[in-house]
């Protein structure tokens, strides 16, 4: 089949849009090729322009779920567009957001933004007012938005594009981060030993998944809570990837609770906003309350808490019961475990890495730890692999640094779809990597 709208289109685009594209990594710059221009989406399958349909393994980078246009979230949806889609005041459904939020996770107070990028950059700056420091120190290959602070190191479409940094931002505004080597214990202790004074916040992605899957080791995060609090400095816990997505807390949320211990601020979105633009940042009260109008910190967006994407947030979040999360997960094993088969089948060097539900393929042989060892991944194998996936119907990352989602709408066809398709995506990656 062709893709001559999908072609077209992208030639419009590209006269119009840098690049084609409102967000990088969907040029399949780092896979070749032409992206494919979605013209409508179902449970587990996108349809393009051209009328092929894919099992989807992007989800919309996270968000769905229970896979595109859940019955009922669109039900509640339009109940809200009949109302108005913004009104620049408080709403009841901001606050039965909110109040589910807090519910589920260690927050106690969370004030709800419009982007992933947004709520990190808010944290950022209320850890800063809070503490009345100025150091900020992440982890190579941890992406938290383009926020100019963090886009050091950052991993994502930074990675996919080989950038390390970006024009335009000016050394001051990052003179204050330090980026570490991410699951490194003696690196931050010998960072907080030196600079632990100055240091206002470390912030982290609970499980990284930009720069591919890697989890932490066990204990990771809560050591990073512990140094933090033992130098008076926040732990920022970023899940706007794995909360909601890896359980109905997020990863390291509930597990922290029960040990004793719990970020002092936490970033979401994604999930909670059900496929619509909508994040949030909450955490301690005292914290929090620093934020205006009660406190100093200045913070305010004229679309947060925007009543249509907090209807389809609250609605997702309500929806996702245990045996969602069980659907999930039975999925994601299956997929696991069939891709592992099929390259190990070929010859394929590889790592399937995972956190929870959340997971990615690295094309390399050894445990994939840190930044470095994702980037020396064979990033020609997987664009084969990519490709070979895509025409025979199943939507990958159109990156090798990037995590593969699935839905509770991923039905046994779905399943068997993408299973079908890996054995010869396997043997496309080894010929690949043979050239």
């Amino acid at each position: 089949m062709t893709h001559d709208r999908s072609d077209a289109l992208f030639a419009r685009a590209s006269t119009v849009t840098p690049g084609g594209v409102n967000s990088p990594v969907r040029a399949f710059r780092a896979v070749g090729g032409t992206p494919r221009f979605i013209h409508a989406a179902d449970g587990a399958r996108l349809t393009d322009v051209d009328g092929r349909e894919y099992v989807d393994l992007v989800g919309s980078w996270g968000p769905m779920l229970l896979g595109h246009a859940h019955p009922e979230v669109m039900a509640a949806v339009r109940e809200a567009l009949a109302r108005g889609t913004s009104y620049g005041a408080p709403t009841e459904a901001e606050v039965d957001l909110a109040e589910e939020i807090v519910g589920r996770t260690p927050v106690e107070q969370v004030r709800l933004v419009s982007s992933g990028t947004e709520a990190t950059m808010s944290a950022i700056r209320l850890a800063r007012g809070f503490t009345g420091r100025d150091l900020v120190v992440k982890f190579a290959g941890c992406y938290h938005g383009h926020v100019d602070a963090l886009l050091a190191s950052a991993g994502s479409g930074l990675t996919t594009l080989a950038v390390p940094g970006t024009p335009g931002v000016p050394e001051t505004a990052t003179a204050l981060t330090r980026v570490l080597p991410y699951d490194d214990r003696d690196a931050v202790a010998a960072l907080f030993a030196e600079e632990g004074e100055r240091i206002a916040c470390l912030i982290t992605e609970a499980a990284p998944g930009n720069m591919g899957v890697i989890a932490p080791d066990p204990g990771f995060n809560q050591f990073l809570a512990t140094t933090c609090a033992a130098h008076g400095a926040l732990f920022v816990s970023d899940e706007v990837m794995t909360g909601f997505r890896v359980s109905k807390t997020g990863q390291w949320g509930l597990d922290g609770a029960l040990e004793g211990w719990q970020p002092d601020l936490m970033t979401f979105g994604k999930v909670m906003g059900g496929g619509f633009p909508a994040a949030a940042f909450g955490g301690r009260t005292d914290v929090m309350q620093q934020l205006s109008p009660v406190g100093p910190v200045y913070q305010a967006g004229t679309l947060s808490g925007n009543p249509i994407a907090a209807t389809a947030g609250l609605t997702t979040l309500r929806l996702a019961t245990d045996g969602v999360y069980a659907r999930i997960t039975e999925v994601g094993d299956a997929i696991k475990d069939a891709a592992d088969k099929a390259l190990s089948d070929a010859g394929v060097p590889h790592v399937v890495s995972s956190a929870g539900t959340m997971f990615s393929v690295f094309f390399t042989d050894g445990r994939v730890r840190d930044f470095d060892d994702a980037q020396r991944q064979d990033t020609a194998a997987y664009a084969a692999f990519f490709h070979a996936m895509l025409d025979r119907g199943v939507y990958l990352p159109p990156s090798a640094y990037e995590a593969w989602f699935v839905s509770s709408a991923h039905d046994d066809a779905a399943v068997e779809t993408i299973l079908a398709a890996l054995p010869a995506a396997a043997a496309a990656a080894r010929e690949a990597a043979r050239g």
